[in-house]
């Protein structure tokens, strides 16, 4: 059975924007990994179409960037969106009963699925579908955004903290 767990970087007051603020080499290194042994990712429709960039060649890539493309490629893709009609390569629109739909991915697959979207998050944390959060914490104020967590935050119980690089803590959360 799969484990949904999700995972995004956070400033310190609490917000995700992807524009505000990149991974370091190091970072973007640990997410390609993750990327390679993902059993696929669950997305928003918001966050999908900004992580549909990696369908598309760019010669100006390093290896790092061409190799998470490859990586992102590869693995299957669910997109829940009520206005969407089409998805890109190697993905899959979910629609009807969201908690029937993700409860057949788990029970079909094996490994990680990638929660991607705070508006997701939110809607499968109220489920009880999300196994695990990680909060990859930021040295960075934002004051504006979108928040983490999209409502009120869940019970948590700390399972691990982990340095990646020099300026980012890995906090990882499971359902209390």
């Amino acid at each position: 059975m799969a484990k949904l767990v999700f995972g995004m970087n956070q400033s310190l007051d609490g917000y995700v924007d992807h524009m505000e603020f990149a991974p370091s080499p190091t970072l973007f290194r640990h997410f390609i990994e993750e990327a390679e042994r993902q059993a696929g990712s669950l997305y928003g429709r918001r966050i999908y179409e900004i992580m549909r960039y990696w369908d598309d060649e760019h010669p100006e890539w390093d290896e790092d960037e061409r190799a998470f493309a490859t990586a992102w490629r590869k693995q299957p893709k669910w997109v829940v969106s009520r206005s969407l009609t089409s998805v890109g390569p190697n993905a899959r629109l979910v629609d009807g009963d969201l908690a029937a739909a993700v409860r057949k991915l788990k029970a079909e697959h094996d490994g990680e699925i990638e929660v991607a979207g705070p508006v997701l998050a939110h809607s499968l944390t109220e489920l009880g579908l999300i196994d695990e959060y990680r909060i990859y914490l930021h040295p960075v104020v934002l004051g504006r955004g979108n928040p983490y967590f999209a409502g009120p935050r869940p019970p948590l119980r700390l399972v691990a903290h982990d340095p990646i690089g020099e300026d980012v803590v890995r906090l990882t959360y499971v359902p209390a």
